[in-house]
């Protein structure tokens, strides 16, 4: 007689077996970094791959410019930028280890 549950425990393991290899993607790509620019590079925002801001960084001229508005305009716009190309890097990389199935709730 087949054992019903071999199947399952074969399952298991392969699924912890991903998640293994998940997490260390998810490390990895902590460890990288992207940047997102607004107005021409006057704003400059650093992004690591768990989706966290690392640095900003501001052309000393927009500042003297005293224009409060336009400068957190531009801080947004880098911002997004940077975090969607933060997204697009980790997303390349989940698409190698689940071979392009897009898993809900991943990246």
């Amino acid at each position: 007689m087949k054992n019903p549950f071999g199947n399952m425990a074969n399952l298991v393991k392969q699924a912890q077996a991903m998640q293994e290899q998940m997490a260390k993607l998810q490390e990895q790509a902590a460890a990288k970094t992207v940047t997102g620019t607004a107005g021409g590079g006057i704003v400059t925002v650093t992004a690591n791959g768990a989706m966290q801001i690392v640095s900003i960084a501001l052309d000393p001229e927009v500042v003297k410019s005293g224009d409060v508005e336009m400068l957190q305009d531009l801080v947004i716009a880098a911002t997004n930028d940077a975090l969607r190309k933060a997204r697009d890097m980790v997303a390349e990389e989940m698409k190698a280890l689940t071979g392009g199935l897009r898993i809900p709730g991943l990246f």
